[in-house]
């Protein structure tokens, strides 16, 4: 199944059901998406990265 299939599933269901994305949301918000930060474009992308990449060279650091 390619992602604009999922896509299309998604918002027939969410227009179907449209407590389910008020739930979805709720959810999301105690729990977090991490898809979220690699699903975005490509500066959402780079800042990730950034992220990563720092917290790893923090960590190294520490290790000593």
């Amino acid at each position: 199944m390619s992602i604009d299939d999922q896509e299309k599933m998604r918002r027939k269901e969410l227009e179907n059901n449209p407590m389910g994305n008020y739930s979805d949301a709720i959810n999301s918000s105690m729990i977090g998406d991490p898809l979220v930060l690699v699903k975005g474009g490509c500066l959402t992308k780079i800042f990730t990265v950034l992220i990563i990449i720092i917290g790893f060279a923090i960590l190294s650091q520490c290790s000593y």
